[in-house]
């Protein structure tokens, strides 16, 4: 398990252009923090360097003494602001898929199917749902397969105002049992929450 995130001194750039530098964060196991900046501040950039998909030009990002390739392996989970899902697989496959990619098992598959209210859209190919629906597929993943850290990239963009209640309660869940969420917004998140914001 993961029992913290620190950024130490984060410096990223994308095409040849310092998104941010100098950029410190310590966010303990629990807690909770909102990501936030103008288009284009590095928001997804930083996700993809704590999630170890992108370089960091300087600085470090540490897992609270886990090591860190560990802890990108099996110890998060990052859920993009495009769900990633093939549009002719149905929403099953999907999470069978992903459940299993992940490290899930077929009892904390259906307990996501039940949370997050997927039974009547399991079989439907995923190109026949809405994008809120697609999003609640894609957010089953962080259920079917349970890892400490969520790195969310807008994760609440397509749900309606229920289901933006509805996964608040689950970050909160998944805080109390000691989860952490790193989560890049525009919107405030539904749960407390401190704030990072990527400026130039």
């Amino acid at each position: 398990m993961i029992g913290a995130l620190e950024l130490r001194g984060l410096a990223v750039s994308r095409g040849g252009r310092r998104l941010f530098s100098d950029l410190s964060l310590m966010l303990p196991a629990g807690q909770a923090c909102a990501l936030t900046g103008a288009n284009g501040a590095g928001k997804t950039s930083l996700l993809r360097a704590v999630a170890g998909l992108g370089a960091a030009d300087a600085g470090e990002v540490a897992f609270g003494g886990t090591d860190p390739g560990e802890a990108r392996a099996s110890g998060l989970h990052l859920l993009g602001h495009q769900e990633g899902l093939k549009p002719a697989r149905t929403a099953r496959e999907e999470l069978a898929f992903w459940s299993a990619w992940a490290g899930g098992t077929a009892a904390s598959a259906r307990s996501a199917v039940e949370t997050l209210a997927l039974g009547p859209l399991l079989d439907l190919e995923v190109r026949r749902l809405s994008a809120g629906q697609r999003r609640r597929v894609a957010l089953a993943r962080l259920l079917a397969a349970p890892r400490s850290l969520w790195l969310l990239d807008e994760p609440l963009s397509p749900l309606d105002a229920a289901w933006r209640a509805r996964f608040g309660e689950i970050m909160q869940a998944h805080l109390a049992g000691g989860g952490l969420i790193l989560a890049a917004v525009h919107d405030p998140l539904p749960i407390p929450a401190m704030t990072l914001e990527l400026a130039p």
